[in-house]
C-alpha cells in the first residue's frame, strides 16, 4: 500500500476542493458531521444484522463468487431487478429468492452462498459488517478528489472485499505494526505533566491533568493536511516521512472510526514525538482561535481552564516538542535507584489496543436517527472540551530492566524513604504554595512574581525586531516599550545606542509584560557557534522592584536558553549590578575561554566581566520551590528519627567524680542517632604540617599506575550522561586544587574527597570495567598511606 493523503489540518469545512464526499444520498455539517456519519453506518449495520437470513444471503451474494460446477468466474451475485437509484421509498421490498438467476453468469443466488449454509449468525453479521464498510469505502474512492487518499482508500476496500470472498479477517499489510514510535505522543504528555508540574499541590497539578487529557483527546479527532497539501505550506519539511505517518493514520486511526471492520487505534498512543512535531504548531494556532471564538458559550466552570490556562500549557509543551534537548522523549524519563521506571499517577495510561467503532471519548452528543455522512478522512475535531472519560485502563507495564540501560537517581538518603516521606505530608500547601510564604523571612525572591506569572497577571515573551517578516504591531509596540524602560533605569547609556541594540535583528530581549505594557526585560545576544550569550541591558521599571521580577525574569532567560543548548552567559556589570548579578549565579570567575568571546562582545569602560554557568538538569523558574520542598523532606526525616530514637537518659555523673575526658562513643544514645566512630588516628593540628602530610600522599596516589581515570574531571564527550548519575563529581585535579586552596582543614575533609573518586566510579561503571578495577587498587594504595602517615590507626 502507498503512503497516502488527507485534507487542510483541523479543516471542518466539507464539499470544498478536496474534500471528501458524503456517503451515499447524504451530506455532512460542521463539527458533528463525521460523528453523525459514524451513527447512520452503524444504524445501518444494526438494521441489516436484523433482517432475516435469506435477506442477508442475498447481500453477500453480491460480493461472493460462484460456486456453480465448471469452474464459474463470477465474482459476485447480480440481481436481474436492480432497485432504482436513488431507492423509492414507497417502493415494497422484494421476497429474495435463492433460485433467481444472476444477471452475469445466470447461475442462482443459492449457488454464489452455498459455502454460507452452515456458518454462523455471529460470523455472518461479521461479513455483513465488512459489506457495508465496503460499500462505503467504494463511495469514498470515487469521489475524493486527492489522488494519494483516493489510493489509500482504494487499498482499503480492495483488503474488505478480499476478506468477505475468502472469509477472514481484515489485517493491513504494512512493513511496521503500531506503535511506531517510543514514547508514545499520550507518554510523552504524561512525562511532561511529570517534568514540569510534579511539584504544584494537588488540586493546581490535576488542573493541569485536565488540561493534558483534553489536549490527547483533541490530538486523536484532529485531521491531517494532505501530503500535497502540506508540499504547499511546508515545503522545506521531510514531505517522505510525513507522507508515510498520513497513510497509517489513515489505515489505523481515520477510516476505523467509520468502517469498525479494520482494527481501531489511538492516535496518541501508536505515534510520537514526529506526527506531533509535525502538526504542533498549526494544531496550537487554530485550537487557541477555535478557543476565541467559543469563549461566550463555554462553560462557566471551563472559561478560565480554557482561556486562561491552556494557551499556557500549551506554549510551554511546544518547547518541549521541539526542543533537541527535552528529556520527556526519553525512554529513560524519571527512573529510580534499581533501575526500574518509577510509578507515576498518568493523564492517561494505556497500550495501544484496538477498537471497535462504538467505543468514541468525543463529547460531541449524537442523534442516531439523524441522517449525514462524511469521508473518514474529513471529519473534524470537536469542541474545546476535556473528554468525558470512557473505560478506566490499566497503566503501561514499566520497561524490564534488562531491556536498556537506565539512568539511575543517586543519592545519600533512597528513592523509596523519601517517596514514604512524602506521602506523610498532608498538607502540600505549606511546602509547595508560595500563598502562605509570601510575607514570610525566608521566602524565595521570586516567589511573589511565580505566584503572578500562575495567576496570569504577568508574562514572559522572548521577542526581536525582524527585517524579512511583516511587522507585528504588538511586537513593535512592546519593543518601543522596552526601550523606554532601559532608557529611563540605564540613565547613563546613551538612548540612541539602546534603540539601536533594541531594535538590531541580530539582538533578542526577553519582555516582561504586566496588563499589556512592558514593565521590564533583558535584551541579550546569541552565540551559538561560540557557546555562550551577551547579557546587553537588564532592568525593571522602578515602580515594579523589589517583587522579585528581576530574578524571575533571569530565571526564564536561563531555560530558555538551556532549550537552545546554550549554557553560559557574559556581561559587563556596573557597580550598581554586580550585586544583582551574584545573586543570579554570576561570578568574575569566567568558565568561556578568552578565546571564543574576545572580539565578539561588547567593551564597556569601568565595568567588570561576569560569567554565568547554566546547569540543564536544573529547573530554573521552579528552583526554590524545589528547595523548599527538599527542606520539608528533610525536616520530616529529622522528625521521623527523633521519633524512632526519643528516650531520655540521665544526666551524666562521672564528671562530679572528677573524670576530665570519656570516649563519645560511652555517650548513652549516641550510637542511636546514627553516630559512627571514625578510624581513630591523629589529628594534625598544625596547618602547615596538615598541608605537607596531605600533599605528600596525594603526589604518592595521583603518581599510582592505576591513578589515570582519575587526574581529571570526567568530559560529557566521553562519558555521556556521567552528570545525569553521578551529582557529586570528584576527581585528582579538583583535589590538588582543593589542597593549594587550603581548603582540607582537616584530615576527614580530605579523605572524604578520595573516597567520593572511588565511589563514583563504582556507581558508574560495571564491576567488570577496566575503571572499576582501577579504583579498588588505587583505594588500597590510598589507606595505606593514610595508615603510613599516622591519620588512622594501622
Amino acid at each position: 500500500m502507498s503512503e497516502g493523503a488527507g485534507v487542510q489540518q483541523g479543516s471542518p469545512a466539507i464539499g470544498a476542493a478536496g474534500s471528501a464526499p458524503a456517503a451515499p444520498g447524504a451530506g455532512g455539517t460542521e463539527g458533528s458531521g463525521a460523528t453523525v456519519g459514524s451513527a447512520r453506518i452503524a444504524a445501518k449495520k444494526a438494521q441489516l444484522r436484523s433482517s432475516p437470513r435469506p435477506k442477508k444471503l442475498e447481500k453477500l451474494g453480491v460480493y461472493s463468487s460462484c460456486k456453480a460446477e465448471g469452474a464459474c468466474k463470477c465474482n459476485g451475485w447480480k440481481s436481474q431487478n436492480p432497485p432504482p437509484t436513488p431507492p423509492r421509498t414507497d417502493q415494497q421490498p422484494n421476497t429474495v429468492n435463492l433460485l433467481e438467476p444472476c444477471r452475469s453468469c445466470s447461475h442462482t443466488l443459492g449457488d454464489h452462498v452455498t459455502h454460507l449454509e452452515n456458518v454462523s449468525e455471529e460470523e455472518m453479521n461479521r461479513l455483513l459488517g465488512i459489506v457495508l464498510d465496503v460499500e462505503y469505502l467504494y463511495t469514498c474512492v470515487h469521489k475524493e478528489e486527492d489522488a494519494d487518499t483516493k489510493q489509500v482508500y482504494f487499498s482499503l476496500f480492495k483488503l474488505l472485499r478480499k476478506c468477505i470472498l475468502q472469509m477472514g479477517k481484515p489485517v493491513v499489510e504494512a512493513q511496521e505494526s503500531p506503535p511506531f514510535e517510543k514514547p508514545s505522543i499520550e507518554q510523552g504528555v504524561n512525562n511532561f505533566v511529570q517534568y514540569k508540574f510534579s511539584h504544584l499541590p494537588s488540586k493546581e497539578r490535576q488542573t493541569i491533568v485536565e488540561l493534558a487529557k483534553m489536549f490527547l483527546n483533541q490530538i486523536n479527532y484532529w485531521q491531517l493536511e494532505t501530503p500535497s497539501q502540506r508540499r504547499q505550506r511546508a515545503p522545506a519539511d521531510d514531505a517522505a516521512g510525513y507522507k508515510v505517518n498520513y497513510t497509517r493514520w489513515l489505515c489505523y486511526c481515520n477510516v476505523p472510526q467509520f468502517c469498525d471492520s479494520l482494527p481501531r487505534y489511538e492516535m496518541t498512543q501508536i505515534f510520537g514525538r514526529t506526527l506531533l512535531g509535525s502538526v504542533f504548531t498549526v494544531m496550537r494556532k487554530q485550537l487557541l482561535e477555535q478557543a476565541r471564538q467559543e469563549k461566550d458559550t463555554l462553560p462557566p466552570e471551563k472559561r478560565t481552564l480554557i482561556l486562561t490556562h491552556f494557551p499556557k500549557f500549551l506554549s510551554m509543551l511546544e518547547e518541549e516538542v521541539y526542543s533537541h534537548s527535552s528529556p520527556i522523549w526519553s525512554e529513560d524519563f524519571l527512573v529510580g535507584s534499581t533501575g526500574g521506571q518509577i510509578q507515576i499517577h498518568t493523564v492517561i495510561s494505556a497500550p495501544p489496543v484496538a477498537r471497535p467503532l462504538y467505543y468514541s471519548t468525543s463529547p460531541v452528543s449524537v442523534d442516531p436517527s439523524s441522517c449525514g455522512s462524511v469521508s473518514p478522512a474529513r471529519k473534524t475535531a470537536s469542541a474545546l472540551e476535556p473528554s468525558p472519560g470512557g473505560q478506566k485502563r490499566k497503566p503501561s507495564e514499566p520497561i524490564p530492566h534488562d531491556e536498556t540501560k537506565k539512568l539511575r537517581i543517586v543519592g545519600d538518603i533512597p528513592m523509596e524513604l523519601i517517596n514514604e516521606v512524602m506521602a506523610t505530608i498532608t498538607d502540600p500547601t505549606s511546602m509547595l504554595g508560595p500563598e502562605t510564604s509570601l510575607l514570610s523571612a525566608h521566602s524565595a525572591r521570586d516567589e511573589a512574581a511565580r505566584l503572578e506569572e500562575r495567576r496570569g497577571v504577568i508574562e514572559f515573551h522572548v521577542i526581536g525586531n525582524s527585517l524579512n517578516q511583516k511587522p507585528n504591531k504588538r511586537i513593535l509596540m512592546w519593543l518601543v516599550g522596552l526601550q523606554n524602560v532601559f532608557s529611563h533605569q540605564l540613565p547613563r547609556m546613551p538612548k540612541e545606542y539602546i534603540t539601536r541594540l533594541v531594535f538590531d535583528p541580530k539582538h533578542k530581549t526577553l519582555s516582561l509584560i504586566k496588563d499589556g505594557r512592558v514593565i521590564g526585560g533583558i535584551c541579550f545576544r546569541m552565540f551559538p557557534s561560540q557557546g555562550f550569550t551577551e547579557i546587553v541591558f537588564c532592568a525593571v521599571t522602578s515602580n515594579e522592584q523589589v517583587k522579585g521580577y528581576g530574578t524571575h525574569l533571569m530565571n526564564h532567560l536561563k531555560e530558555y536558553h538551556i532549550k537552545h543548548d546554550i549554557l553560559n552567559f557574559l556581561t559587563y556589570a556596573d557597580e550598581y549590578a554586580i550585586g544583582y548579578f551574584k545573586k543570579q549565579g554570576f561570578s568574575k570567575d569566567i568558565k568561556v575561554p578568552k578565546a571564543k568571546y574576545l572580539g565578539y562582545i561588547k567593551d564597556y569602560e569601568g565595568a567588570t566581566l561576569m560569567g554565568c554557568e547554566l546547569n540543564p538538569s536544573i529547573p530554573y523558574t521552579e528552583f526554590s520551590v524545589i528547595i523548599k520542598k527538599q527542606k520539608e523532606i528533610i525536616k520530616k526525616l529529622i522528625e521521623r528519627k527523633q521519633a524512632q530514637i526519643r528516650k531520655v537518659y540521665p544526666g551524666l555523673s562521672c564528671f562530679k567524680e572528677g573524670v576530665r575526658q570519656i570516649p563519645i562513643e560511652s555517650i548513652p544514645g549516641i550510637r542511636e542517632t546514627g553516630w559512627k566512630p571514625v578510624g581513630k588516628g591523629k589529628e594534625l593540628k598544625d596547618p602547615d604540617q596538615l598541608y605537607s602530610t596531605l600533599k605528600t600522599i596525594l603526589q604518592h596516589v595521583k603518581s599510582h599506575q592505576n591513578a589515570w581515570p582519575f587526574m581529571e574531571p570526567v568530559k560529557k564527550t566521553e562519558a555521556p550522561g556521567y552528570y545525569q548519575v553521578i551529582r557529586f563529581p570528584m576527581d585528582l585535579k579538583t583535589m590538588s586544587e582543593r589542597l593549594k586552596s587550603r581548603y582540607y582543614t582537616t584530615r576527614k575533609l580530605f579523605m572524604a574527597d578520595m573516597q567520593r573518586i572511588f565511589t563514583n566510579c563504582r556507581e558508574y561503571n560495571p564491576p567488570e570495567s577496566q575503571y572499576y578495577k582501577c579504583a579498588n587498587l588505587l583505594e588500597k594504595v590510598f589507606y595505606t598511606k593514610i595508615k603510613e602517615a599516622g591519620l588512622i590507626e594501622k
